[in-house]
């Protein structure tokens, strides 16, 4: 097959052509800076007020409450930490052990900052202990952050709960949403949610472009500090040709959401049960129903995820294995290894994630070549060939 075949929409996607078209004006004739007091910047302050209602449209909340930022990392860093910064005198911190490296890695430089970050475990479908996370919140507890998805498995973690749960303890909440955004419905208006993280380059617009929602009356101390724009709570230029794409690419998902848990659904399921049916010793990681509808997490035994997709990059077939924002490391995801998915299999985990813009032909491909693909690594994989007797002992535990 002589096309690309894009199956790693969970680590970025392509922008919409409407999308694309949206921003070009922004980068020739309405270039003026949108906080700008003459007309011609005024006008494209419009196109933000425009982009930003489309954006909280998407999100059921109210056009104030958005503010946009550069990225769902920035976004992330700037709800806890503007939460911490707001709340001096509290100094605890409850996570997750599966969040992505935008938390996990903050988290651990706030650790060694002296402040105490709490880790709530997965069982082995990756579903959040939450009744360890309950029993966590203490006095000084700042700010709770789980996200709302897995962007390795997709499994979806009951975060309104979670938010009501930190509403009764007097704690503020805060969910990376950046790959639910778009893929569930989202309604802020009827949620607890106090703060919540998405990022453009994950449904169809550009990169360099996220945003983040801040519950009216939220007490938050600006991320970055300058000048005036989103109302004080993020100084720097507006970028305007980008905000514009997310505003129409927020428009987009909200009129796909059906196809999205539809059609889309559809194929993932097809894919994994054609791949499962042909290859032996492979397995779907992640709740069977508490997942997002595009995201498909497969471990196949005794094989390494780089050999695999080096073999699926020979056909045009993208896909990944784990987070792009750990790809390089020779260690099993931490995912896997907080779930428990043995040793034997950790290594060999590969995540096909679907768009809109995927097709049931290029599912066939797919699934055709993948179980000739572990086959023939099979037969020159010492690890297969020893069927691992120990495997037992190289678990990573069962979670709770």
């Amino acid at each position: 097959m002589s096309k690309v075949i894009y199956v790693d929409n969970n680590a970025t996607t392509m922008v919409a052509p409407e999308a694309l078209g949206a921003m070009q004006p922004f980068f020739s004739e309405r270039y003026g800076n949108a906080s700008s007091m003459h007309r011609f910047g005024g006008n494209v302050g419009r196109d933000l007020d425009e982009a930003r209602a489309k954006v909280a449209a998407l999100l059921g909340a109210r056009p104030e409450e958005v503010v946009f930022t550069s990225c769902g990392t920035e976004s992330d860093n700037a709800a806890v930490v503007g939460v911490l910064r707001a709340n001096p005198g509290k100094r605890h911190i409850i996570t997750t052990k599966v969040e992505h490296p935008a938390i996990r890695s903050l988290c651990q430089y706030l650790g060694k900052e002296g402040y105490e970050v709490t880790e709530a475990p997965v069982n082995r479908q990756g579903e959040l202990d939450v009744d360890f996370l309950a029993d966590s919140i203490r006095p000084d507890t700042a700010i709770i952050s789980v996200m709302w998805a897995n962007n390795e498995t997709g499994v979806i973690f009951p975060v309104e709960q979670i938010a009501e749960l930190a509403r009764a303890n007097g704690v503020m909440f805060h969910t990376d949403a950046v790959q639910a955004v778009g893929k569930l419905p989202i309604n802020m208006a009827e949620s607890r949610i106090d703060l919540l993280s998405l990022s453009g380059h994950k449904l169809h617009a550009p990169k360099g472009i996220g945003a983040l929602y801040v519950r009216r009356g939220t007490k938050l101390a600006p991320f970055l500090v300058g000048g005036h724009q989103e109302h004080g709570r993020r100084g720097g230029t507006e970028n305007t040709a980008s905000i514009v794409g997310l505003g129409k690419a927020a428009e987009l998902a909200a009129e796909r959401l059906d196809e999205e848990n539809g059609r889309i659904r559809r194929m993932r399921d097809t894919l994994e049960q054609r791949i499962i049916q042909k290859t032996p010793d492979c397995f779907v990681n992640g709740h069977p129903d508490h997942r997002l509808p595009n995201t498909s997490n497969v471990s196949f035994e005794y094989v390494e995820g780089e050999a695999i997709l080096l073999m699926l990059d020979e056909l045009g077939i993208c896909a990944s294995s784990g987070s792009a924002c750990t790809s390089g490391s020779l260690e099993p995801s931490h995912v896997m290894r907080a779930m428990g998915v043995p040793f034997t299999a950790a290594h060999g985990s590969i995540r096909f994630s679907l768009s809109v813009y995927n097709t049931d032909e290029e599912i066939d491909f797919i699934a055709e070549h993948v179980p000739d693909i572990i086959k023939r690594l099979r037969e020159i994989s010492p690890f297969a060939r020893e069927r691992a007797p120990t495997r037992a002992k190289l678990d990573y535990g069962t979670g709770f």
